[in-house]
């Protein structure tokens, strides 16, 4: 990958956001020419620096980032909404505004999960919601409506209706159950956990993110830039660097202590003549600094003739 500089890079993904309107990680990701990883990264950077947002709704596992203003552009993903939650968008979009206490159980949970189409409201002590679209002077009477923001008490009213409707169908589940037999639950139980002990590309993914997230915190304390990505994986992050104006790379390992075993496949892995810096998550062992010591005025190593086998 050509060396590009951090900032050029968000403001690419900005630009694109602009020009194209609420997108995707991977459609971003093909734009700059950079890797799922990193564009999630840059993404995650600019949204904490409120220069994007960030939709509730997800795409699969994506989550959509938009500018500010952009919001009505979101309508483009309703598709994507699941079967209950589609209906609710559907339905709220057709009336503008519906009472919650009269829709069904599975209506008022979808509701809750479409926060970037479904504004809820208080008036006359009742939840209404509104479609994002459309503004609440719509509605009259608007003076007894006390919006979401500025009413914490209806937040907790949501989800305390949210938990009783939830555990009504908890509770309709229990009862269908009854009808296995307790080998079989213990069968279910057994796969169950089976599943859950196979690792997974989220979690590896997870962890990468872990790690680089911690890298670029590092980085950004020192001032050091980053130039270029030469090694991502689970295990090692290697990045070429700018620190005070002299180009090093920079090794990160995903471990607690970095060994003399360590040093030395460095010292072979990188093959040029560049200064460069390790990072581990503890301080080196004292017989590492000590060794690191030693050799660093040592010029060379001789061989001398042993005619007399001393």
């Amino acid at each position: 990958m050509p060396a590009q500089d951090t900032s050029q890079i968000k403001e690419k993904i900005i630009f694109i956001i602009k020009r194209k309107g609420p997108s995707l990680p991977v459609h971003i990701a093909k734009e700059i020419g950079l890797s799922m990883l990193f564009t999630s990264a840059f993404l995650s950077e600019l949204f904490s620096e409120k220069k994007i947002k960030i939709s509730n709704m997800k795409v699969g596992s994506s989550p959509i980032y938009f500018l500010s203003g952009q919001e009505p552009m979101l309508e483009n993903f309703s598709q994507y909404l699941k079967s209950k939650e589609k209906d609710a968008f559907t339905l709220l979009k057709e009336k503008k505004f519906i009472k919650d206490k009269n829709q069904d159980p599975a209506i008022r949970v979808a509701l809750r999960a479409i926060k970037d189409f479904a504004i809820p409201f208080k008036k006359n002590e009742e939840i209404f919601w509104r479609y994002f679209t459309i503004p609440e002077n719509e509605l009259q009477d608007k003076k007894e409506i006390i919006p979401i923001e500025k009413e914490k008490k209806v937040l907790n009213l949501q989800e305390k209706e949210t938990q009783e409707i939830k555990i009504e169908k908890s509770n309709q589940e229990k009862e269908s159950l009854n009808i296995f037999d307790k080998k079989e639950k213990k069968q279910d139980i057994k796969q169950i956990i089976k599943k859950r002990k196979k690792p997974t590309k989220k979690s590896s993914k997870k962890q990468n993110e872990k790690l680089f997230n911690k890298v670029k915190d590092f980085l950004s304390k020192e001032n050091i830039e980053i130039i270029d990505f030469q090694i991502f994986n689970k295990n090692e992050i290697v990045l070429k660097i700018k620190e005070k104006e002299e180009i090093k790379l920079l090794i990160a390992y995903n471990k607690k202590r970095i060994t003399e075993l360590d040093l030395i496949k460095t010292y072979k892995k990188i093959n040029n003549n560049l200064p460069y810096i390790l990072l581990s998550f503890r301080d080196p062992p004292k017989k590492l600094i000590n060794l690191i010591k030693t050799i660093k005025n040592l010029d060379k190593i001789e061989k001398i003739e042993n005619k007399d086998n001393i």
